[in-house]
């Protein structure tokens, strides 16, 4: 890989992104909250999950960053989530040139020929007795 090309990455900060990320519940109300400023008693209503597992997500993707949460002024019940709109513009930059298709090098010259690796079988796993 040319030193020119080369980006480095904390792997780690991706990896903790993915996490809060791979569950889908999560993506259902993070997608809901996107769309517009959401109560708790909405996001139940609209995608039809228990108010507990919808506290739950909310209070993961409000620890990463993702969401903000505020009380209501006048009724303390009602709380509203708002995508926090920095995060996701550094969650995208993140994901994007991590993912950026332009990565890929071609083999490098330092790089033995592809000829030259030789296949050797796995051990025989059975044990006799």
């Amino acid at each position: 890989m040319s030193g020119e090309n080369k980006q480095t990455f904390d792997l780690t900060e991706i990896s903790q992104w993915l996490k809060v990320l791979c569950e889908p519940n999560r993506l259902m109300l993070l997608d809901a909250i996107i769309s517009g400023v959401q109560c708790n008693c909405d996001l139940g209503e609209s995608l039809g999950m228990a108010p507990n597992l919808i506290s739950h997500h909310l209070s993961v993707m409000r620890e990463a960053g993702l969401i903000d949460a505020e009380r209501d002024q006048t009724d303390a019940r009602w709380i509203y989530y708002t995508a926090n709109a920095e995060a996701l513009k550094s969650l995208q930059h993140l994901l994007s040139a991590f993912l950026n298709p332009s990565r890929i090098q071609s083999l490098s010259p330092s790089c033995r020929p592809r000829q030259a690796c030789v296949h050797i079988p796995a051990p025989d796993s059975s044990i006799a007795v």
